[in-house]
């Protein structure tokens, strides 16, 4: 089906207009300045007066549990959030059960998402102490990058071994995106908190995370990561940094296209910080810890100057009861939050923190120019039809009972916001409306221009 959306605002590449757009056979095929004669035929005409119309959010960081877990999520319930919250495309992260290690294993993922995804999607293969010879073998113009956990994860992840780092940062055929927390510190740091614990000194509730993994932890890790990477000229993106002393590791000067080392951080380390554990408690539990305002507050202003590369959620569900246990070291660390990230992120803009064009380009431009994604992340004629039809003036609470995700819950439960997501387009097909999901196609695999 062709669409028509008239009277939209196009926010894309810096410039906020006013434009008509005719989507046909999955692609934006004309944009149509405001006042200019076009005939739609037979298009559907959609009226988009006062809304703002986006590129569709690329999320590059998210955790669908499946295979494995699916009994708190999967790739057909996430995918749902995620085209609810304006997402048209994701990158899903390796730790699953069984670990997504092997090409083998990697294909399984992708014909399960050719079957499940409303969204576009692509996967990460995970790098191990003992798969090199996997990670090499990678086609880069099919999946997104190799994630490096250089913490703990699930299952054999942990990449702890020197000689095999120094080979990954070598060899790896395409973008290494890497989790930055020191395990020797984190280990240290458990052991004080425990003995503090049985002194009667600390109390091991949500509160003591950021003393546990703590800023050295993160910093540590990704001064090593960072220093392989400009060794061996490897193309390097630090996941989600919670720190203002990471932050020094970066540099701003060189455009997108030409960084070899870039960062992204996500939306609760804009919204929440360690004032936050006592309202919020395991809810806000996740790695690596959400730390200080001061920590927040550098990393909006890191938005603005450009150290920061792109926002990605990091959705990770668990249920309820697996959050909230009676033990610190049983709760789990992650939450979900892709339904979302574009509401808690213009919160952020009329915070002062940033305006809409910069927030089109954390979101969508830079995640296609960082992957080099084929045709997607912008409102160009020629690309594809992804797109985000926003409400900036709908002003309404998240509420848990709105959730798509499976597991059901939202630490933003109660967040007062006034963007929604209307209508969001796949590949020309339009897949959410107003609350109704459109289930009759399915997304596609994202193609690299490498």
């Amino acid at each position: 089906m062709n669409y028509f959306i008239k009277n939209a605002t196009l926010v894309n590449e810096g410039l906020t207009f006013k434009a008509n757009v005719f989507v046909a056979n999955g692609m934006i095929d004309k944009i149509v300045p405001e006042d200019a004669a076009f005939d739609p035929g037979t298009a559907t005409v959609i009226d988009a007066a006062g809304q703002y119309l986006l590129p569709g959010i690329i999320d590059e960081h998210v955790h669908f549990r499946e295979p494995g877990m699916t009994h708190k999520a999967d790739l057909y319930t996430e995918s749902r959030a995620a085209v609810a919250g304006g997402v048209t495309s994701f990158m899903d992260m390796p730790n699953t059960i069984p670990p997504t290690v092997t090409h083998q294993l990697l294909q399984q993922k992708f014909d399960l998402a050719a079957e499940k995804s409303l969204a576009n999607y692509s996967f990460y293969l995970g790098a191990t102490n003992d798969n090199l010879d996997e990670v090499v073998k990678t086609d880069p113009k099919k999946v997104c990058g190799i994630k490096l956990f250089m913490g703990s994860s699930t299952g054999n992840m942990l990449v702890d071994k020197n000689e095999v780092l120094v080979r990954l940062f070598k060899e790896s055929p395409c973008l290494i995106a890497a989790h930055c927390e020191d395990e020797a510190t984190i280990h240290a740091n458990t052991v004080c908190c425990k003995d503090l614990a049985s002194k009667g000194e600390v109390v091991l509730d949500a509160g003591i995370h950021p003393f546990v993994r703590t800023m050295e932890a993160c910093y540590r890790s990704s001064t090593k990561a960072v220093d392989m990477a400009e060794k061996f000229g490897a193309r390097l993106h630090v996941l989600h940094v919670s720190t203002q002393k990471e932050l020094s590791l970066f540099g701003k000067e060189l455009p997108l296209e030409d960084k070899k080392i870039t960062a992204e951080t996500c939306p609760h380390y804009l919204w929440f910080d360690d004032h936050d554990y006592e309202e919020k408690s395991f809810a806000i539990k996740c790695n690596p810890a959400i730390k200080s305002h001061r920590d927040k507050e550098a990393l909006l202003r890191a938005l603005r100057e450009g150290f920061i590369d792109t926002i990605g959620t990091d959705h990770a569900p668990h249920l309820l009861s697996e959050k909230f246990t009676d033990d610190y070291f049983t709760s789990k660390s992650g939450f979900p939050s892709i339904q979302h990230s574009l509401e808690v992120m213009v919160e952020v803009m009329r915070q002062g923190w940033l305006e809409l064009p910069m927030l089109v380009r954390l979101m969508c431009h830079n995640p296609a120019i960082l992957y080099q994604i084929d045709r997607r992340g912008f409102l160009r004629e020629g690309y594809h039809a992804d797109l985000a039809l926003v409400d900036m003036e709908s002003c309404h609470g998240i509420d848990c009972k709105d959730e798509y995700s499976k597991c059901a819950w939202t630490p933003y439960n109660g967040v007062e916001v006034h963007a929604r997501v209307t209508h969001t387009f796949v590949n020309g097909d339009l897949v959410y409306e107003n609350g109704v999901f459109h289930e009759a196609s399915r997304g596609q695999a994202l193609q690299f221009n490498r």
